[in-house]
Formats: C-alpha cells, sequence, structure tokens
C-alpha cells in the first residue's frame, strides 16, 4: 500500500468517527404487493445502527423473504427523530423529510424465499438517534401478519453457489502471504521509481525461506501500454514481469499478478469512458492471457486492484461496473485455453471492501459465472481511527477488535461458508504509510496478533502489504523483529498479550507497585524473566487472576539509578505464543518551551525525559476543534504532528497549519503514554508560527 493508497482507503472515516454504542431492530412484516412487484406473505426487517459518531451515524438494513418469491422492492419508513440519509449502497435511496423510500439496486431485486436482500447508509442526526419502527413494503404497512397475494408469484432464477472445488484447498495452502509492494506497482518509468531496489531472484527465495508460501506481485501497466485500438504491452516490461513471476514460481510459491494502480488511473473513469476503458482492459487481459497461458497452475490472476469509479451516478453503478469487469476478465482468460482454462481468478468487491452489500454484489457475480476456480478477495487495514492513529484511537481496543471480527465473519458467511475462498490480498495498518511508529509498539502487536488468529478462525488466507518498510530487500533482515515474531506465531497459534507493554514510574516520586492486565487469549502464564534471568514469583511480582503486579522492591531494582527511559525489559511468559515484553521506564512530566517558527518548518521544544507521545488535541479558545479533520479535537500522528525523539522536539506540519485560522489561538493538549497531558499554545499570523507555554 503506498502512501497515495492509503489516502484512498476508508474515505468516509474523514468525515466522521464511529463510535461503540449499537442499536439493532428486528421486525416481523407482512408483505404486499405494487404493481408488478409481487410480494410474499411475510417477512422480517433488521435495522442495525453498526457505528454512530457526533452528527453522523451508518445504519445496516436487511429484508429476509419468509414467503413466496419477490421480484422487484421498495421499503419505506419515517424518521422519529428528523434524521437524513446522506449516502447509501446496495439501494436507492430518496427522502422527502422524514419519508425515506430504499428501492432495490436492480442486482438484488429477486428475494427468493427465506432470502434476504440486504442495504446500508450513512445518516445524520441532531439530538437523538431513534431507529424507526415502522415499514412498508411496496406500499403496504408490515403489520407481521400474512396476507396472500393476488397477484402470480415471479420466481427469480437460481442463485445456487457454485459448487466447491479445489480452489479451497489451494487458497489454503497459499496461507500466509506476501506483497511485492511499491515495485512494479510503482507509478513511473520502472520499478525503482518509488524508491525500492530492482527485484532479484535472491528475495523471492528469502520470502521462501521466510515461511511464506505465496506472494502477490502487483503491476502498473499504465505507462508500458502502446496506443488505442491494441494498447500493446510494451515487450521489455512485459518479459520483466514474467521473469520475476518464473522465479516465484521455481522456489514452489503460489503467485498473484493483476492490473494494479490502473484502478484509479484510468480504469475509474469507466462511467464517463465506459467503450474505451473496456477496450483498454480487456485489450490488457487478451495480452496477459497469452503470456501466461502455459504457466504453472500456481500463478493465480487478479482482475484488478481496489476497483473504484468516479463520476458513477451511485453504488447500483459501480456494482454494474465492477460486474462487467470480472465477467469480461473472466471469459477472456477461460477462452484463452491451456492452462488457463481452469486457472484460479480472483475477483475483488468494490473497494476491495468487506461491507456486506459489497460481499452481496460479489456473490451475484460468483452465482452467475458458476466457476469452481473462482476466489473472492477483500482488504483489511484495520479500525481506520486506530490504523492512524487519529481521534483518540490510540489503543487496540474492545471497538477496534470489534470492526475486526465483523469484517472477518461478514466475508465468511457471504463467501467460505457457501464454498468461496476468500484471499485477504493485503493487511496491514495505514499509518504505516508513514512510518511503522504511527501506531505504538505494544497496541500494534496486540493488533497483528488478534488479525492472525481470527483470520485462522475464519479460514482467510492473508498476504502481508509489505512496500518495502519490513523486509529489507537487499538486506533480508525485518526492521521490526517483534513484529515478524508475531505475525509468524499468529499463523499457528494465540499468543499472551496484555493491556500495556510501558511501565512508568516517576523519577520525582517513590516508587510504588505497578499492575497490569494479561489478556490470556487461551494461554497460561508460566512466569516473568529479564533476559536469562527469571524473576521470582511472590517476591518480584503477584499473580492474581488475569492481573500482574510488579511489586515496589522488584521495580527499585530494575530501574537502578532511575535514568530517564528505558531502564529494564521483561518478557512475560506463556504456555505458547511469543512472549510478551513489557518495558520499565523512568519518566518525569516533559518540559515544553517557548518558540518561533513558519508554517513550513514549526517545532515545539521539548524535554520527553523518559516519556512519550501518544496523542495531541487542538482547540480554539471557544471550544471547537482546530486544523485538519475537525470533526474531531484528537489529531491525526504523523500527519499533523510527530515527535522527534533524538533532537527533542515535536514538529508541526505544514498540513497542520492550512486548517488553522489566522490570527486565532490554539490551545495543544499533548497526552504521554505515562498519562501526562501537557499544554501549549500557538497562534499563526500569515507565514509565522508564535509558540508559548501553558
Amino acid at each position: 500500500m503506498s502512501g497515495l493508497r492509503g489516502t484512498l482507503r476508508n474515505t468516509r472515516w474523514r468525515f466522521g468517527l464511529a463510535a461503540t454504542a449499537s442499536t439493532l431492530l428486528v421486525a416481523g412484516l407482512g408483505m404486499g404487493v405494487a404493481g408488478t412487484a409481487h410480494a410474499a406473505a411475510g417477512c422480517k426487517v433488521t435495522y442495525a445502527t453498526a457505528s454512530q459518531w457526533q452528527g453522523g451515524f451508518t445504519a445496516n438494513v436487511s429484508v429476509t423473504n419468509l414467503g413466496e418469491p419477490v421480484n422487484g422492492w421498495r421499503l419505506a419508513w419515517t424518521f422519529p427523530s428528523g434524521q437524513r440519509v446522506t449516502q447509501a449502497w446496495g439501494a436507492t435511496v430518496t427522502s422527502s423529510g422524514d419519508q425515506v423510500t430504499a428501492a432495490d439496486a436492480g442486482y438484488n431485486a429477486a428475494i427468493p424465499t427465506n432470502g434476504t436482500a440486504s442495504f446500508g447508509f450513512n445518516g445524520s442526526w441532531t439530538g437523538t438517534n431513534t431507529a424507526p419502527t415502522t415499514f412498508t413494503l411496496n406500499g403496504v404497512t408490515c403489520n407481521g401478519g400474512t396476507t396472500p397475494t393476488t397477484a402470480p408469484p415471479t420466481t427469480p432464477p437460481p442463485t445456487t453457489p457454485p459448487p466447491a472445488g479445489d480452489a479451497m484447498s489451494a487458497v489454503a495452502a497459499m496461507q500466509p502471504g506476501w506483497n511485492l509492494g511499491n515495485s512494479l506497482d510503482a507509478v513511473g518509468a520502472d520499478e525503482t521509481a518509488w524508491g525500492n531496489p530492482r527485484i532479484t531472484e535472491a528475495l523471492l527465495d528469502n520470502v521462501k525461506a521466510q515461511g511464506f508460501k505465496s506472494v502477490r506481485i502487483p503491476v502498473t501497466w499504465s505507462a508500458h501500454l502502446g496506443g488505442a485500438p491494441s494498447y500493446t504491452i510494451e515487450a521489455a516490461y512485459l518479459n520483466r514481469v514474467k521473469e520475476v513471476v518464473d522465479w516465484a514460481l521455481a522456489d514452489g510459491l503460489y503467485v498473484m499478478i493483476n492490473i494494479h494502480h490502473d484502478s484509479w488511473q484510468w480504469i475509474n473513469t469507466m462511467p464517463t469512458d465506459r467503450a474505451n476503458v473496456l477496450a483498454k482492459y480487456n485489450a490488457v487481459w487478451t495480452q496477459l492471457s497469452g503470456t501466461f497461458r502455459s504457466s504453472s497452475p500456481k500463478l493465480v490472476f487478479e482482475s484488478v486492484n481496489e476497483p473504484q469509479f468516479t463520476g458513477s451516478s451511485g453504488d447500483a453503478q459501480n456494482a454494474t461496473l465492477l460486474n462487467e469487469l470480472n465477467t469480461s476478465f473472466h471469459r477472456i482468460v477461460r477462452a484463452s485455453g491451456g492452462n488457463n482454462a481452469t486457472r484460479l481468478l480472483v475477483l475483488p468487491t468494490l473497494h476491495t471492501s468487506a461491507d456486506q452489500a459489497r460481499a452481496d454484489e460479489l456473490v451475484a457475480t460468483f452465482n452467475a459465472l458458476n466457476d469452481r476456480n473462482l476466489i473472492a478477495t477483500v482488504h483489511y487495514y484495520g479500525y481506520w481511527p486506530f490504523s492512524v492513529n487519529i481521534a483518540g484511537g490510540t489503543h487496540f481496543d474492545a471497538t477496534a477488535q470489534q470492526d475486526l471480527t465483523d469484517a472477518f465473519d461478514r466475508v465468511h458467511n457471504a463467501f467460505v461458508a457457501k464454498g468461496i475462498p476468500v484471499i485477504v490480498g493485503e493487511y496491514g495498518l495505514l499509518g504505516f504509510d508513514r512510518s511503522t511508529g504511527t501506531i505504538e509498539q505494544g497496541e500494534k502487536l496486540k493488533f497483528f496478533e488478534y488479525f492472525g488468529y481470527y483470520a485462522r478462525t475464519r479460514k482467510l488466507t492473508t498476504m502481508l502489504w509489505d512496500n518495502g518498510q519490513h523486509l529489507g530487500r537487499t538486506t533480508f533482515q525485518w526492521s521490526d523483529p517483534e513484529l515478524i515474531a508475531q505475525l509468524k506465531s499468529s499463523w499457528t497459534t494465540r499468543s499472551g498479550t496484555a493491556s500495556t507493554d510501558l511501565v512508568f514510574n516517576a523519577k520525582a516520586s517513590a516508587i510504588s507497585a505497578k499492575t497490569i492486565t494479561l489478556n490470556l487469549n487461551g494461554t497460561t502464564f508460566q512466569g516473568l524473566r529479564q533476559g536469562s534471568t527469571d524473576l521470582v514469583r511472590g517476591t518480584d511480582y503477584t499473580i492474581n487472576g488475569n492481573q500482574l503486579t510488579l511489586t515496589a522492591a522488584a521495580l527499585t531494582r530494575l530501574t537502578g539509578n532511575r535514568a530517564y527511559g528505558v531502564n529494564a525489559t521483561l518478557s512475560a511468559r506463556f504456555s505458547q505464543g511469543v512472549p510478551w515484553r513489557i518495558n520499565v521506564l523512568t519518566y518525569d512530566r516533559p518540559v515544553l518551551s517557548n518558540a518561533t517558527g513558519t508554517t513550513g518548518s514549526f517545532a515545539v521544544p521539548t524535554q520527553f525525559r523518559g516519556d512519550q507521545l501518544a496523542t495531541m488535541e487542538a482547540v480554539y479558545a471557544d471550544g471547537t476543534n482546530a486544523g485538519p479533520q475537525n470533526w474531531t479535537p484528537y489529531k491525526e500522528f504523523d500527519y499533523t504532528f510527530s515527535p522527534k525523539y533524538s533532537t527533542n522536539v515535536i514538529t508541526l506540519t505544514p498540513e497542520f497549519f492550512a486548517e488553522v485560522t489566522d490570527g486565532k489561538p490554539v490551545t495543544l493538549r499533548f497526552h504521554f503514554w505515562s498519562g501526562e497531558v501537557v499544554s501549549y499554545r500557538i497562534t499563526k499570523s500569515g507565514s509565522t508560527v508564535t509558540g508559548t507555554v501553558g
């Protein structure tokens, strides 16, 4: 995932922060008919507020048909609290005041007996967000009764899922996978355009030696295509791609290639330039199908990366266009013969999203193609506030965990449970685009531990996104050994973690016992160790259930002369998985100093004194939020501010000042991991910035 692509993902979170609250309403409904939309005798509606934030919310709605088949539907309701729909998917939603009507999106018009149609929307609210309780379907009040219809039923075409074949076992054999990112997918002259070195055979050998079973090789073709109508791929570039593919195949790896950043460079214009986009897309896949016709069956084709469309009329058109791309891709590859006749083909959801409506759209394509050698793919980069560290999302907490389980449950139920294998083609954290330190180390490790575990339980194959920030392309060393150890462990087992990996002792105070909560994750606690020395239970620490307490005596010994920073590193050891590192630190309240600078270069002199920065608030004197993403006072780590421990400053970025009002003082509150909060005031005047303590 490149930095550019990071800005394209989960864009709805740029406008609101999901909360932990969830509202669920299930109604048993009677159904009638209107026009030619023949209704069944009864149905069930589930209305769920999936997430809510100040002034906004996301709702999911599903209609289960309990009677005769229905073909074409309109669901209507009245919002009781003045809510408004701002964006919808899986249905065409229109409103008149509080009155709302959701009409089928075409692909989900037919609801067979016991079948379900689903859609969702984002909305706005003020005051309260009370769920609607009364619905009408096709003009008839839904009252939970059963009313026989006089119109003859219309039976929709069968939607039996494709039969399960070898694809499920092949995809299982691809676990775990790794992405060769920011190389052949780089936008520019060649694979080095984004700073990575040329790919070597030794790199692929090392990927195999690391335990990976598959490698995804993203490829961007746009700079290497000739003109219409043939759109001939530059021979040298195609040969280079084939060389890299063959190296990976020779290592026994499964290999996936695709059309990558072309998705937002030219394929996205399909709503207004359909014929030309489709001709170009078809030409690329025709050439690739011919080139790799005889390649090993371990070579897998992915139709397009993160499909998206600009200027469409909405979700219904997006679904139609993506279906057309996926169907055309399937037809071209299968018609080319050779190993392509049965080659595994990967089809993405719109935006590679795990949202229910997106999954439902792709299921419809799978049903129509009825090909046992197809694979579904989505991407997952975590709960957005946590993934980039914004809006106070500093921890892998219950909300972030629920986002992950919900996403994986949806794709499992939509695909895997029906015999359709799923590859999570990219995963990671979006903050990694700028720095792997955007998210605190322990919180990061808890995310990846749980990610690997839950993907395993949902039978999802996963491919780590690596744009060069993880595995050195020439050194073959991992930049974060602790992270890769956690990842590798998660492929087969669970590991114990804890509420924190940081134990702070204030230098200005007497040392006292400190307690942290262990997350056992099905393991049992075995002991605590410093280096090769076991700490003594009962003397150095105590265990009470999942509460681990370090005694004052042990902490006094471990902190030594109490120099600022990390004084000792402990390992909590469990019955399985990797140990949990605990850093014991000495700190005092950080001290900030006055400063002047410019909007292009401003730094707050900071004596960190052993502490570490977690997040920053920015508010005006009247209490309104300052800076970018002003729906939250908590600014995005690295994008608006970042600590520089080596030079003892906290920098504020030009992006932050670009959205600060001239001449209006801003109070910054820096939150540190010790729990300390230190205030600072800045004022922008033109390009000049002054900062004062207090």
